[in-house]
């Protein structure tokens, strides 16, 4: 297994040392592990999309734009 080091800022180690009963290195793997699960998703979705980049921002703009005016924004 590999390792890795993180820079954390201080109000988070403060946090982290009130509670030492938590397996921290697990709570990181933890969510490393979900991150890439989601990219790999995400990979599967889009490999066989005909979407370019500017298509997809273009329908993300609409949609904002939309959720917007729904909302009164």
């Amino acid at each position: 297994m590999t390792n890795m080091t993180l820079a954390l800022p201080e109000t988070l180690v403060q946090i982290m040392k009130k509670h030492k009963d938590i397996k921290w290195s697990e709570v990181a793997r933890e969510a490393i592990w979900d991150k890439a699960r989601k990219l790999e998703l995400m990979d599967k979705l889009v490999s066989n999309s005909k979407l370019t980049e500017k298509d997809a921002l273009e329908i993300g703009r609409k949609i904002n734009e939309a959720v917007a005016k729904r909302h009164g924004l």
